[in-house]
């Protein structure tokens, strides 16, 4: 048998000889619709065992005394209050995280200065630290040692500078690469056109930038609701002044009411993930749109 590579239509075949696809010698590839359901199978699995599991442990765990037992925990005069604290914070912090985080993907984009490497890594120093350390770090600039004069110890502006601390990165991270891919050249035919740059921005960038501001956002948001080790020493847990909810939950546990710890809990869940769909939505909705206007 005689395997025969592509020939010109000038060569002459001989009629004895068999022509074989050497194509056909090579092993079929496993079939689309064994490998889909696998993959499918094995990440579906992998998120029960990290997420679903422990959402279903824990929500079974606050209706351990029956709706009105939940409903007395999270309405309670502490867990409002904490409600209040947390909640006014976070969305102070993620307007505050939104408005900076966008100035700073802006600057370490689109402008060239001495160090800029340097401040680019900075951006990424609040993951690597242990949140515990962030809140000494406060306690350190702000406490009331501050060797800079201001002291924000056991004050909101000190819980929120903690909690800016950890969440700006969200932002940046999510609204540099966006940044770095849009084309410039719109901006500057907007320019040539006699656009000033707000309304050039305004009109030209926001739009693309949009879609990765609302994930941003809510990703601070969520992040804000659920911290805990950066407010810590410099927030105190001062009850309707400092103390988040999360630091409410602890005490909880700590006088052995896991019931009620976990109904708390259940709640800033519900409230970060509806924030997060709800931002998620808008986001994709305006990424439509602005494919449609292209």
């Amino acid at each position: 048998m005689t395997v025969a590579t592509p020939l010109d239509p000038a060569q002459r075949v001989d009629p004895g000889t068999e022509v074989v696809d050497a194509t056909a010698a090579l092993p079929a590839a496993p079939s689309r619709s064994v490998i889909t359901p696998l993959r499918i199978g094995v990440t579906t699995l992998w998120l029960s065992l990290i997420v679903l599991l422990p959402l279903v442990a824990i929500a079974w765990q606050a209706g351990g005394r029956g709706w009105n037992g939940f409903r007395l925990a999270v309405t309670s005069h502490a867990a409002l209050e904490s409600f209040r604290v947390t909640l006014t914070i976070s969305v102070l912090v993620t307007v505050l995280d939104v408005v900076f985080g966008l100035a700073t993907a802006w600057v370490l984009v689109r402008d060239d200065f001495v160090g800029k490497g340097v401040i680019d890594a900075l951006i990424d120093l609040p993951f690597a630290l242990p949140t515990i350390v962030t809140s000494l770090v406060m306690l350190a600039l702000y406490g009331n040692s501050s060797p800079i004069g201001i002291h924000l110890q056991h004050t909101p502006p000190g819980v929120a500078m903690a909690l800016a601390f950890v969440t700006l990165p969200l932002v940046v991270r999510a609204v540099q690469p966006v940044l770095m891919e849009i084309d410039r050249d719109v901006e500057e035919a907007a320019a040539a056109l006699g656009a000033t740059r707000l309304v050039t921005f305004k009109t030209v960038v926001l739009p693309s930038l949009q879609p990765a501001l609302l994930t941003g956002a809510g990703l601070a948001f969520s992040r804000c609701v659920a911290e805990f080790g950066s407010v810590v020493t410099i927030g105190g847990a001062v009850p309707g002044r400092t103390e988040v909810s999360s630091q409410w939950i602890r005490s909880l546990i700590e006088n052995d009411d896991h019931t009620s710890a976990a109904a708390i809990s259940i709640v800033l869940l519900a409230i970060s993930f509806a924030v997060l769909v709800l931002l998620r939505t808008v986001g994709g909705r305006a990424a439509k749109r602005e494919e449609e206007a292209e």
